[in-house]
């Protein structure tokens, strides 16, 4: 009996994980016909010879424990750069424009605009991507940073720029053997998270402060400790990307 219970509940979790599946490919789905949604208002492409900044990749990979507690692990986070760079790197071309880095120096030089940056792109998630509909923006894309970007378009030369942020989490051994415990002994009724990647990608005009573009993914696959789903979430990140025309 036991047996049977326990290939039942397993039953019951891959059809509740399948739906969970179902829902996610249908919203990416419909997000993906609706690429307006990543534009600003009356922005369409970036022109032929705007030069682009490329800002270090923010990123952050955290082991969770069997409890559920994100910790941080500093090896996985220097592995994900190091890729997610690789990747951005091999995709300079596809953007149709003049780019350049922004180095760790510089950048450390302008970690409070960075920063601001980093907290203005989730409430961008939360409230554009997220479900949490802000009344005055009336569904547009229509965030700006004002003069805020200007020092670094003034350091940099470069009139736009465009910004990753990254977090993501992976079940620790024992963090998954607790999520099969618990989903056999409630029968498949109760189902604990493993990890949810979460990321951002926008586009930014340094003199207006405007964002161009925003693109966000929230998702519980996809492993930035390896180069191929590394080079897949970089690809689904600049996807609808405004490449110069």
């Amino acid at each position: 009996m036991n047996g049977l219970r326990s290939r039942q509940t397993l039953g019951k979790v891959t059809r509740l994980t399948g739906v969970a599946a179902g829902l996610l490919l249908a919203g990416a789905a419909a997000l993906a016909e609706d690429s307006s949604k990543n534009l600003a208002p009356g922005f369409n492409a970036l022109p032929p010879a705007a030069k682009v900044l490329i800002a270090p990749p923010d990123i952050e990979l955290f082991e969770i424990s069997a409890g559920g507690v994100p910790e941080p692990r500093g090896d996985w986070t220097e592995t994900a750069k190091h890729l997610l760079r690789a990747e951005l790197e091999s995709r300079r071309g596809s953007l149709g424009v003049q780019t350049l880095d922004l180095d760790e120096g510089t950048a450390d030089e302008f970690g409070e605009v960075l920063s601001l940056q980093a907290a203005v792109s989730q409430a961008i998630a939360t409230h554009h991507f997220g479900g949490v509909p802000l009344p005055t923006k009336n569904g547009q894309l229509d965030w700006s940073y004002g003069d805020a970007m200007q020092p670094l378009e003034q350091r940099s030369g470069a009139r736009y720029c465009l910004f990753i942020w990254v977090r993501d989490g992976y079940a620790s051994a024992s963090r998954q053997a607790t999520i099969a415990l618990t989903a056999i002994l409630s029968l498949g009724h109760v189902i604990l998270g493993g990890g949810v990647q979460s990321a951002n990608a926008s586009l930014v005009d340094l003199e207006s402060g405007r964002v161009l573009w925003f693109n966000h993914i929230a998702r519980g696959r996809g492993d930035l400790r390896e180069t191929d789903s590394a080079a897949e979430t970089v690809g689904e990140l600049l996807k609808n990307f405004p490449a110069a025309k």
